[in-house]
């Protein structure tokens, strides 16, 4: 039986003025000087300036170890970031260039009985990709720096959302695997199912130490399948009648199954094994009709996605618990979808098995992003090395149902000016429309690849056409308000988004300005978009009152950005089936900063969580604009001037969208008010609508006209709104309201009776405790009405401080200037 010895344990880093500073192994060079005291904490105020020298230094690992030579020994090298030379014994075991995959060496003949001594020595990250830049020529990127020259994370480099930490150390596990006569060197499970018959065609191949007969059993579900190999290469096959399936959150049970396979020598003894928990499930994107339908068994899937980075600048401090906590989020917010983003990493085997066990989808790019990529060696050998090493990995895990070429390449090469500067270079296109189609057709050819994010089909089309497969939306906040949104008739909707700043507790952890304010040194630091707080300023000034203070600045722009990409959600909700899903940008952060993800760096929700929970909910009611003929793919409108606010072309419908695996009987109150409250017209509406399907609901003249249109607004008895004047526009009454809290062990219960209309009725308790965290956000409260919070806080929560300024806010709370 083959043995495994991990090398975590004794480790020592050195480089610059750092002379044998204990590691941990996995780890980084940045955690261990952090650790030591010898940096400060890269994510406060602006100490990541002061680190750039990390990443343009040489660092070397050192440890020893004690083995007894004797069989095949190999050093397995899970993840080494990036450039090292290997050691052992003072003699040269191999060299790697590639973050993204794992090496192995034949070690035995180096190896002393007793004490060994293994050293890994990495090249500074800048060093060599800035020596690839000059030695094959300038490429453009969206940032500047070199990150399209290594085969590492691109966003150690810095991103609109990241710090520029370049990083290195010996992120993954390493050890020694001792074993004879032979090894598992891949098992690759194709599992697929049809007509109630599940089918696992079993790819096994072998590293072998001796030329005798072995045999290779996999057992899965009860059923067994067994061969006898002479050779390197085995196919079994094993069937399970009817299986239960695996069905994607909101359709369904996870089924999984254990698939068990053993390799033994002739006479019977083990020489490995491997397992896994497979899922019998069919997957494919229907791309018939120029749209983008993922289809899991047979059943199309409206995606409530979100875009993933990684959640944490260091790997080693993303552990299964943290992954668990931020899926949990993503369930909470009815989410199905999860798309890993291109800048990143390919994910852990914790983050799919947690993706698998609570029914998310995932869609996986490749890892190339916002730049053009050489095509020439070493890059192209270490591109399909990973590429087929990921691809493996990966192919157990039911979750998965896309590979995507890039992200962002294929567009920024026909609209970023990349041409005329490539001047004729390679720039990545015989990876997305050769290599790694050919990689997966081979590999895992029971799931779709599509080229890349934004894609429109063919090569012949602009890349991000919305009338046309996949596509990424940012004229909204680079250029545009939010309004603009329902411009857009889209198939497929893979990014768009809103920044906001992270919650207060949040920032007062990671900024110490002792006054706050979007330009203070701490807070500019933390906005790495370029003119990020310029384009907050502008939605702000489109949408809502004047900020007093910082206290109102920090409420608005997080209510702002809620409101935007809600309105999105919602609006491409209502174009179904013409458009089949969204994917908003991003659930989560890598570090405390200003950004479009809904949940902070440090895993707090931001009122956008809360929106996009809403938006995202199995059953949909939503007011939207509509003008009675038939919703077409196109948009934008060519006609708006950016910045401007679009008005709404037509009058407000009520649209059904039932994602619910149930028929939905609707039954619900329309009235249209003034500000005091006063109905002014009122219908009851009904309507059933089966899963999947959607309905419009067209509201008799007495509610879509108003008299009015600046006091007067509509609401459902479940309390959905349409306003059709903007909130800086409407003459909202001073708030008058009563409050009443009880508190039962952690959770404390905010009652608010409304005396006249509270517009957005928010609460922000991680104010008063860190942790305090509220059910819901930003409601609406009708006069006479009354709304109850519940916060939960690991501490005790000053009752008078929950129901006033700063903590209670209202968009009303702030006098019209």
């Amino acid at each position: 039986m083959s043995s495994y010895q991990p090398l975590h344990e004794g480790w020592t880093v050195s480089g610059a003025d750092v002379s044998g500073l204990p590691a941990i192994v996995p780890g980084s060079v940045h955690t261990d000087l952090l650790r030591a005291g010898r940096i400060d904490d890269p994510y406060l105020d602006e100490n990541e300036t002061k680190l750039a020298w990390i990443g343009r230094t040489d660092w070397h690992y050192e440890t020893t170890f004690t083995a007894t030579p004797g069989r095949r020994t190999d050093l397995v090298c899970a993840g080494l970031d990036t450039i090292a030379e290997i050691e052992l014994n003072g003699s040269l075991v191999g060299e790697t260039a590639n973050m993204h995959r794992g090496y192995r060496f034949d070690v035995g003949p180096l190896l002393r009985d007793g004490a060994n001594e293994l050293k890994v020595k990495f090249k500074s990250a800048y060093a060599y990709a800035e020596g690839q830049q000059q030695r094959l020529g300038h490429r453009p990127n969206a940032y500047g720096e070199p990150f399209n020259f290594i085969r590492k994370q691109a966003c150690n480099f810095g991103w609109d959302w990241g710090p520029t930490l370049v990083t290195a150390g010996i992120w993954q596990p390493i050890g020694l695997e001792t074993w004879s006569v032979a090894r598992l060197a891949e098992v690759r499970p194709q599992v697929t199912v049809n007509k109630g018959t599940g089918r696992v065609e079993l790819r096994v191949r072998l590293d072998r130490a001796a030329d005798e007969p072995v045999v290779i059993t996999a057992e899965v579900a009860g059923r067994r399948a067994q061969a006898t190999v002479d050779g390197i290469e085995a196919l079994l096959i094993v069937t399970v009648d009817d299986p239960d399936r695996w069905w994607p959150r909101g359709f369904g049970e996870q089924a999984r199954y254990d698939l068990g396979v053993t390799l033994a020598a002739a006479d019977g003894t083990v020489l490995d094994t491997w397992t896994r928990k497979i899922g019998f499930r069919s997957v494919r994107v229907d791309t018939a009709d120029d749209g983008w339908t993922v289809i899991v068994n047979d059943v199309p899937v409206f995606v409530r996605g979100i875009n993933w980075i990684p959640d944490d600048v260091f790997a080693d401090r993303v552990t299964r618990e943290r992954l668990a906590a931020r899926f949990r989020q993503a369930a909470d917010a009815n989410v199905n979808y999860l798309r890993v983003w291109g800048g990143g990493r390919y994910e852990s085997f914790d983050f799919y098995d947690l993706a698998d066990e609570m029914g998310f989808l995932v869609g996986q790019d490749f890892l190339f992003a916002c730049a053009a990529y050489p095509e020439e060696e070493p890059f192209r050998s270490e591109i399909e090395a990973e590429a087929r090493e990921n691809v493996v990995r990966l192919a157990s895990h039911p979750s998965l149902v896309v590979w995507t070429g890039n992200n962002e390449n294929l567009w920024g090469y026909e609209d970023w000016g990349w041409k005329p500067e490539l001047n004729g270079r390679t720039w990545g296109s015989g990876f997305y429309y050769d290599l790694l189609p050919r990689v997966v057709a081979e590999l895992d050819p029971t799931r779709p690849y599509w080229p890349g994010s934004p894609y429109s089909g063919t090569p012949e089309r602009y890349p991000n056409d919305p009338v046309y497969g996949t596509t990424h939306i940012w004229d909204v906040w680079n250029t545009d308000d939010y309004t603009k949104y329902a411009a857009y008739r889209p198939r497929f909707v893979s990014e768009f988004g809103f920044q906001a700043p992270p919650t207060f507790s949040t920032l007062r952890r990671s900024i110490s300005d002792e006054h706050l304010a979007p330009d203070s040194p701490g807070m500019a630091h933390h906005q790495k978009a370029i003119g990020g707080d310029q384009k907050l300023e502008r939605g702000l000034t489109n949408h809502l009152p004047v900020p007093r203070d910082f206290d109102d600045w920090h409420f608005l722009t997080q209510l702002n950005q809620a409101r935007a990409v809600a309105f999105g959600i919602e609006h491409f909700r209502s174009l179904r089936p013409l458009c089949q899903g969204t994917i908003m940008w991003q659930l989560n952060d890598c570090w405390p900063v200003t950004s479009w993800a809904a949940v902070d760096g440090d895993g707090r929700k931001k009122l956008l969580w809360y929106a996009m929970r809403d938006a995202y909910a199995d059953r949909l009611l939503t007011f939207q604009p509509r003008t009675g003929a038939a919703v077409e793919a196109g948009g934008p409108l060519t006609d708006i001037e950016p910045g401007s606010v679009v008005p709404p072309q037509g009058t407000p419908a009520l649209i059904v969208a039932n994602d619910s695996r149930t028929e939905w009987a609707v039954s619900t109150t329309v009235t249209r008010r003034d500000l005091t409250g006063r109905i002014l017209a009122a219908a009851d509406l009904t309507a059933t609508v089966a899963p999947g399907e959607n309905a419009t609901l067209t509201l008799p003249t007495e509610l879509s006209t108003p008299g009015d249109p600046g006091t007067e607004f509509l609401t459902t008895d479940t309390g959905v709104t349409w306003f059709w004047a903007l909130d800086k526009d409407i003459p909202w009454p001073a708030p008058d309201y009563t409050t009443e809290v009880t508190s039962d062990g952690g959770v404390h219960r905010v009652t608010v009776h409304a005396k006249t209309l509270l517009r957005s009725l928010t609460l922000f308790p991680d104010r008063l405790a860190p942790t305090a965290e509220p059910d819901r956000a930003a409601v609406t409260v009708l006069p006479g009405d009354s709304v109850t919070f519940a916060v939960r806080s690991d501490e005790p929560l000053d009752a008078k401080a929950l129901t006033t300024r700063p903590v209670l806010r209202c968009v009303n709370d702030i006098p019209a200037h």
